[in-house]
């Protein structure tokens, strides 16, 4: 994908002085390309980096009997963890953020996005995260790659004096990562076509 951006946005850069929009021109098609976070953009799923920064045990193990029992929707089992299991009660912002930073990137990710960002044969391109991880640990993880407000995953409110998570505001998984996609189609007037 990446190749097919810079080729398409080469030949737009040697063409530009065609492509400049005149009267009667016709604008930009506006896409939008939302990508998951967790073996996505990712090698690992961020509650297993969490989880050997806090040294929680058995994190695959609990992941998969929530999912047995289908107590959560799928994906959202690391914010039901981080709120109920004793293990992950001591988990503060802080834990997320530096999980954030030892999460391990695929290669090029960078590269995709600045190539989204320039656009390419009468096409602009809206980069979104959606993911049921915290978005705590994607926003670290994706610092300087991802604005912040392109990142939607799970939030947290915390308890002001002790910084423990004491509520879970928002899980964008399963139906939850739709809601988000429609929201963000909604806000940017773009429609499902135009969604990848």
């Amino acid at each position: 994908m990446i190749g097919y951006l810079q080729r398409m946005s080469s030949s737009a850069d040697l063409n530009k002085e065609e492509t400049k929009p005149s009267m009667g021109a016709t604008v930009a098609r506006h896409h939008l390309v939302a990508c998951d976070f967790d073996q996505t953009l990712s090698f690992n799923d961020s509650g297993v980096v969490l989880s050997e920064l806090i040294g929680a045990s058995s994190f695959r193990q609990k992941v998969a009997g929530l999912s047995g029992i289908h107590l959560v929707q799928q994906g959202a089992e690391l914010a039901y963890l981080l709120r109920h299991d004793p293990e992950f009660r001591c988990v503060r912002r802080e834990h997320l953020v530096e999980a954030g930073k030892r999460v391990r990137l695929k290669d090029d990710i960078k590269r995709l996005v600045e190539c989204l960002d320039q656009g390419a044969d009468g096409c602009r391109f809206s980069f979104r995260v959606i993911s049921a991880a915290p978005r705590t640990i994607i926003e670290s993880a994706l610092e300087g790659i991802v604005p912040a407000d392109h990142v939607h995953g799970t939030e947290f409110d915390y308890e002001p004096s002790s910084g423990e998570i004491c509520a879970i505001r928002k899980v964008p998984a399963g139906y939850g990562k739709v809601a988000v996609l429609e929201a963000l189609e909604a806000e940017l007037q773009i429609g499902p076509d135009r969604t990848v």
